[in-house]
């Protein structure tokens, strides 16, 4: 269960300075690069001095204003350098002069750090150290810090290296570090809070395809329940049923996820992601990851994995691969490259793993795929902190590196994250990091519900579980019903770092908006994946996350990639220009139809009735339209009965275009691949 998080009033708080600063709350502006989160963090102290850790050095570019005027002006259709994507050459003109980046590292050297390397383009210098080096050549202090249960560290005064060669940074990657979180979320019982049975595979037969056990007819036609309560307390409940049948776990399986999608009729026309390369970038790797995206594409039906399509780099040398697995890693791997196989089968598959799980780290890997062009479509399926409270430097690091390979024509997309607004209570300041960077594409998330009304068609939804429980055992009735509360949704919302970059005039606000599109996220509407967990290969179904979202969004980039013949660039940016249509409008249903569920309570007072929008009352938060249902009973145990609601995600809310929890849609097949391409 996600949290919301009880730091409402001190988001209240740190709001009103930005609020009264104006326009200079926004967009690389901020006076100070010491991060904001730290006065709502606890601080543990001072991190060990002889903790080695890297640290990403960026440097000044020669003309930075020019440099982000040429990368605009290869996305705006009226220019002579439109889609002529810049290559390592191009790039250098904008770097610092030799001189300037050798003082940078005779500087670090000089307090005592190793340079790992230079890139070849001249924008950045690795660095390894001490913390005790670090800090004396940055004139800081750096101390780890403690908030929602997640620690980090980060400096506590600017940072500034050194004599002359300061003049020469621009930002720093690696002081301030957060362990990059994946973005996997598993559907689970809301009685029990456990997670929904898996099924080993030894125990299916050859050739049979995925084991018996899931369907994607999710929702059933409306029953009632009647609760007789020993309290004194009798219910009667009515409303569309979730997962009528107890054996099955609504999951969607790759051909069911590929018809929902409209992707039956893209691969018709010979578009399956062929010739094109999707790079998954992922923290620690893990041992069985290829047997078990084998076993996969077997049960699926899709082309095996072989030299010829299957690629693992390792930019900072191999990883402890049980890493992978003690930080979940293997989830994350195991999710992308299922998902991402099963939109584009055609499409190679790169895995770049990283040695580390700092920010610094992943970085590192998106420059490595930009610099050596090794791929269009770049998923990544992380987040690493909040808008609001993540530091100057941290931000400015994200964006230099994913501008890097915007201006090669490289679209770099983002999980938008799992926890809605993050519990802000305002999308100012909610928008999770890296998403939220100008040149990043930031995929938020939905849901997909059979329409019981309507047989063979589906409904798109909002990605936003919330839970209310009416029954705890047969005989206890809950008077009123017992809400729950927030599972988990897609992020979104308004940054107070990124001024609204010129793409998303249109939008409400002054800050960069999140998300640009969504796919689907939901874990209870959610697919299979095949993993291996102490020795036994099994598939698990329910999975979701945006990190399901990414990897399906950067499949269907790849895709059309391969049907325009050359690279398209960064998608936020494509998708903001396409007339209204291009992608699937994402719109909110209403809690008036006779599907929701709805119910009474009578007890010793009287009756008293509860509408659709009564019953998640509290967990609304400005969400007029959304579909419920009764949680099916399971058959030989208590009843327990439980309502779901999709598409409630905090304060996060649906409309008409674009809106802050699905951006402007969801691709859908031929229409969205025909829209982002000329031909």
């Amino acid at each position: 269960m996600i949290p919301i998080s009880s730091i409402r009033l001190i988001i209240a708080l740190a709001i009103s300075p930005l609020a009264v600063a104006g326009s200079s709350a926004y967009a690389q502006s901020v006076a100070s690069d010491v991060p904001a989160g730290i006065q709502y963090s606890k601080d543990l102290g001072r991190v060990d001095p002889s903790a080695e850790i890297n640290i990403s050095v960026h440097l000044k570019l020669t003309d930075k204003a020019a440099f982000d005027q040429a990368v605009d002006a290869l996305y705006d259709p009226a220019s002579s350098t439109f889609h002529q994507w810049m290559t390592n050459d191009d790039l250098k003109k904008y770097a610092p002069s030799e001189a300037q980046r050798s003082t940078v590292r005779q500087e670090l050297v000089a307090h005592g750090l190793t340079i790992l390397s230079t890139d070849e383009i001249g924008f950045f210098i690795r660095a390894r150290g001490t913390v005790a080096n670090v800090e004396s050549a940055f004139n800081t202090e750096i101390h780890q810090f403690e908030h929602d249960g997640i620690t980090y560290r980060a400096n506590v005064r600017d940072i500034r290296l050194t004599g002359d060669a300061g003049n020469y940074v621009s930002s720093v990657a690696g002081i301030e570090s957060h362990q990059m979180r994946p973005q996997a979320v598993r559907a689970v019982n809301p009685r029990t809070g456990e997670s929904l049975p898996s099924v080993a595979i030894d125990k299916v037969a050859a050739g049979t395809g995925f084991p018996a056990g899931s369907t994607n007819d999710c929702l059933s036609a409306p029953q009632t329940y009647t609760l007789d309560g020993t309290n004194n307390v009798d219910a009667v409940y009515t409303g569309t049923v979730y997962m009528l049948d107890d054996s099955l776990i609504c999951s969607y399986l790759p051909n069911q996820l590929q018809t929902a999608l409209g992707m039956n009729e893209v691969y018709a026309k010979g578009y399956d992601g062929t010739g094109q390369t999707i790079a998954l970038v992922e923290g620690y790797g893990y041992p069985t990851l290829e047997k078990d995206a084998n076993a996969f594409a077997t049960m699926a039906g899709l082309p095996a994995f072989t030299a010829s399509n299957f690629t693992v780099v390792y930019p900072e040398g191999k990883p402890n691969p049980q890493l992978g697995i003690s930080s979940g890693w293997n989830i994350e791997m195991a999710l992308d490259i299922d998902s991402a196989h099963t939109i584009a089968p055609g499409a190679n598959i790169l895995e770049v793993i990283t040695n580390g799980q700092d920010n610094e780290d992943f970085q590192a890997s998106i420059l490595y795929i930009a610099e050596n062009d090794l791929a269009n479509s770049v998923s990544n399926s992380y987040e690493e902190d909040l808008d609001l409270f993540a530091g100057a430097d941290e931000q400015t690091s994200w964006d230099d590196t994913i501008e890097v390979a915007t201006a090669k024509g490289i679209s770099v997309n983002f999980s938008s994250g799992d926890s809605g607004d993050n519990g802000v209570g305002t999308p100012l300041g909610a928008p999770g990091v890296p998403s939220d960077a100008p040149h990043a594409t930031c995929i938020g998330g939905t849901a997909i519900l059979n329409d019981v009304k309507n047989p063979g068609f589906t409904i798109t939804t909002s990605w936003g579980d919330v839970f209310s429980n009416v029954e705890a055992s047969p005989g206890t009735v809950y008077d009123p019903p017992d809400l729950v509360g927030f599972y988990a949704g897609g992020g979104g919302g308004e940054s107070v770092f990124w001024k609204k970059p010129s793409w998303q005039s249109s939008l409400p606000g002054k800050g960069r908006q999140c998300p640009d599109v969504s796919a689907l996220a939901d874990p209870y509407t959610g697919v299979p994946i095949v993993i291996t967990v102490n020795k036994t290969q099994e598939v698990q179904y329910g999975w979701g996350g945006t990190s399901l979202a990414c990897p399906i969004f950067s499949a269907f980039w790849a895709i059309a990639t391969q049907k325009e013949g050359k690279p398209l660039g960064q998608a936020a940016r494509a998708i903001a220009a396409l007339p209204y249509g291009g992608v699937q409008d994402v719109l909110p249903t209403t809690d008036s139809t006779p599907h929701n569920v709805k119910g009474s309570i009578t007890d010793s007072t009287g009756t008293t009735k509860y509408s659709a929008a009564k019953l998640f009352k509290g967990a609304l938060e400005g969400n007029k339209g959304f579909t419920s249902a009764v949680w099916q009973p399971v058959a030989g145990t208590p009843t327990d009965v439980a309502v779901i609601g999709f598409g409630i995600d905090t304060s996060l809310t649906v409309s008409h275009g674009w809106d802050n929890a699905t951006g402007w849609g969801t691709p859908y097949g031929l229409t969205f691949i025909n829209a982002v391409t000329k031909k």
